[in-house]
């Protein structure tokens, strides 16, 4: 499995409240994606970061999401450039479903 952690500075903070709206918006497009098994939207405390921790089955989905598109879709929404990071997560524990998965 691969978790993507993204974040993008935003021009100006935003409120909670703002960001929830906001990340309600997207949040359908988000379903069903191939791959995708959960995505978590973030607010850094401050407001002026937001971003999103992603958990994929593979490197190919994850990377299927992040393409050119996708980018010009953060810079047109929220005005700044996203950052994309990349982790191997062999190990994951999912205390909704008590499994412990692993990609092995």
């Amino acid at each position: 499995m691969i978790t993507v952690i993204t974040n993008f500075r935003l021009p100006k903070p935003i409120t909670r409240d703002e960001a929830r709206k906001i990340f309600l918006s997207t949040a359908p497009t988000y379903q069903g994606v191939p791959g995708l098994v959960r995505k978590v939207y973030v607010l850094s405390q401050d407001g002026g970061t937001v971003g999103g921790l992603y958990l994929w089955n593979s490197r190919a989905e994850a990377d299927a999401m992040y393409t050119e598109g996708w980018k010009a879709f953060v810079r047109e929404k929220y005005a700044t450039e996203p950052s994309v990071t990349y982790f191997d997560s062999p190990v994951v524990v999912d205390n909704l479903t008590h499994e412990i998965l692993s990609d092995a």
